[in-house]
């Protein structure tokens, strides 16, 4: 009885024995961790692949190894540029302007700077959405213009820049119009008055002549919208609203 006892005890020891040394290794040995330049070779490779989650993901081991300054900064722009190139322009943004802010003095801050704006200009949609991506284009844009005139991308800037304040203008327009529509005709003269004097760079301005003397007509204001109008058919002598604008005008009197 003794004998079969001990020999049960023995087998249950070598069974716990076993399992045991099947967990040693796990345990004991902790997992090889990759160098820097690693990592970072990793994610230029996934990155040549258009594998971009990939290599942001290996860059940001990079960053985590803490193992050199040069590779996290190098790290931190490509993060950017995979996000961009993914078009992930969101989280793209975020990166540029992060990378700008840790990294002021970097020779490649300007392209940081331009990429960033890219971003929001890529976020842009219709008039009638959103304007925060317009303006924030337009705000970013602004500054590469003033910090690097002489810049790589400064011909590019220029255009999206003027394209997107034609956007905002656009969208002052489209505000008055619905504002003229609703009968609230200070608000729409708010609007066009707004237009006139803060895009006087770009054109449109018959448009915004045209709407602007029909919400002073509907106000009541009969003087204002006559000579607002009469401006437009002066100034604009070829544009589409001339022929609606003199039928509004005489209809005034």
């Amino acid at each position: 009885m003794h004998k079969g006892i001990r020999m049960k005890t023995a087998v249950k020891l070598l069974a716990t024995f076993i399992f045991a040394s099947t967990l040693l290794p796990g345990c004991s040995t902790p997992p090889v961790s990759k160098s820097a330049d690693l990592l970072y070779a990793e994610g230029e490779a996934s990155f040549k692949d258009g594998k971009y989650e990939d290599a942001i993901a290996k860059w940001k081991k990079v960053k985590e190894t803490f193992q050199s300054p040069e590779l996290s900064t190098k790290a931190e722009l490509n993060i950017a540029d995979a996000y961009f190139l993914n078009k992930d322009f969101i989280e793209a943004a975020v990166g540029y302007e992060d990378f700008r802010k840790l990294h002021p003095k970097h020779p490649q801050v300007d392209f940081a700077l331009y990429r960033q704006g890219l971003s929001y200009f890529n976020q842009i949609h219709s008039i009638d959405t959103d304007q925060t991506p317009v303006k924030n284009t337009v705000t970013t844009f602004d500054l590469y213009l003033k910090l690097y005139p002489s810049g790589p991308q400064m011909a590019e800037v220029r255009g999206k820049y003027r394209e997107c304040r034609d956007k905002q203008l656009q969208y002052e327009i489209y505000v008055g119009r619905f504002y003229l529509k609703s009968d609230a005709y200070k608000a729409a003269i708010a609007r066009f008055e707004y237009a006139l004097k803060e895009f006087t760079d770009l054109t449109r301005h018959d448009e915004s002549l045209y709407y602007l003397g029909l919400a002073y007509l509907e106000d009541g204001q009969k003087e204002k919208g006559r000579a607002t109008l009469d401006r437009l058919t002066r100034e604009f002598p070829g544009s589409q609203y001339v022929a609606d604008a003199t039928k509004a005008r005489d209809s005034s009197f």
